[in-house]
């Protein structure tokens, strides 16, 4: 079992020591993103791309911390969205791409190699193609030579993952100039509303005990993290916590989204890890007995508008873990647009994977097997 330091999350001073890479100020950031997002946002440029009305299809490309903002459009534009969208994460466009689509590539440092064919397959296949990234990049320069449109974005030297709604805010207002997805007046405001909210409330100045954000990082520091959504929203907010998990703690993560996970994920509470696993007895003594074997956790994120047999599902789900000794954290997003309710989802479980990571004694920066992954596919 991983040790945590609990009096280090309110020492300031050590925080700041602890995160070199100043996760945490990006974390409180994200509100400002957004703002800064629909300020800087390229209207002009937006309009060439609509002028030609809706598309047959979208696909947002992208990868890792720049693709997730793909999930974002996704989920704002719900159901009931009028064409096809698909989130590509990969070296391959769907078969049915071509000349009646629009196909947005998303790299915050617009060197992913994955983001940058893709956009060089849609341009051969006529699509209408734009990308999202920083200015002068190699993905801006495919795009462009092709004939499409690049939408700059300055991500303030922020690793992809703390930049999701630097990225998140042009491709919104993108899908909304498409007619893909609806934001009405004072969405993306109120977002950003909800992330100050949410920053305000688990900010490193808030100790432990009033500090939603640091507890759940604390239990989950300890734990074998299961994450699940009630909704398509909440769906995409636990993904985006696994996600987090894994890079800022390095953590291992399930993830999922209901009704699916209570037709598979919910069993393993009767596994090794779950029903089956030996309740940590208080007086075991951790040299001669040894570490305790992590139990799961399940972290259940509840949308604020939910089926009324998900809502069903919720209780049932909170009862068998319980019932089983599994610890359990309802997370309830914020009522309102699809937006807002996302925005006060993820605010929350990104702020809690910085504390996990911290707790652990881990800088939450470093992204080691990535880099080291890409040095050895490198031509």
């Amino acid at each position: 079992m991983p040790q945590t330091d609990e009096l280090m999350l309110d020492d300031l001073e050590a925080l700041a020591v602890a995160d070199p890479g100043e996760i945490l100020p990006a974390t409180a950031s994200a509100g400002a993103q957004l703002r800064r997002g629909l300020a800087s946002v390229d209207e002009a440029a937006i309009a060439r791309v609509s002028a030609d009305g809706r598309p047959r299809g979208l696909v947002v490309a992208g990868m890792g911390g720049s693709g997730i903002s793909g999930d974002v459009l996704a989920a704002v534009a719900g159901a009931g969205c009028p064409i096809p969208l698909q989130v590509v994460r990969s070296h391959t466009l769907p078969g049915w791409v071509g000349p009646l689509d629009v196909v947005v590539a998303v790299s915050c440092s617009g060197t992913t190699q994955e983001t940058t064919s893709l956009a060089a397959e849609a341009t051969r296949r006529g699509a209408r193609v734009v990308s999202i990234g920083s200015a002068g990049s190699p993905l801006e320069q495919v795009v462009q030579a092709g004939g499409g449109v690049h939408l700059a974005v300055d991500a303030h030297g922020l690793m992809p993952r703390a930049a999701l709604w630097t990225l998140a805010a042009p491709l919104l207002l993108l899908g909304a100039a498409l007619d893909v997805a609806t934001l009405g007046p004072g969405v993306l405001q109120a977002a950003a509303d909800a992330l100050d909210e949410v920053a305000t409330e688990s900010g490193p100045v808030v100790p432990v005990a009033d500090n939603r954000a640091k507890m759940l990082g604390l239990a989950l520091a300890e734990s074998l993290p299961v994450v699940w959504g009630t909704s398509p929203v909440a769906a995409v907010a636990a993904y985006r916590a696994a996600c987090q998990l894994n890079e800022n703690a390095k953590l291992p993560c399930t993830f999922g989204g209901f009704s699916e996970v209570n037709h598979n994920q919910v069993v393993a509470f009767d596994g090794p890890y779950g029903a089956r696993a030996a309740v940590d007895d208080v007086f075991r003594d951790p040299i001669e007995d040894g570490a305790p074997v992590p139990r799961l956790r399940l972290v259940l994120l509840r949308d604020a508008e939910e089926h009324p047999q998900d809502a069903q599902r919720a209780t049932a789900t909170i009862a068998l873990a319980e019932e089983r000794s599994i610890p359990v954290d309802v997370v309830t997003a914020q009522p309102g647009h699809p937006l807002v309710r996302l925005a006060s989802l993820v605010g929350l479980v990104d702020w809690a994977s910085v504390y996990a990571a911290l707790a652990l004694g881990i800088d939450p920066s470093p992204i080691g097997p990535i880099n080291e992954l890409k040095a050895r596919i490198a031509d």
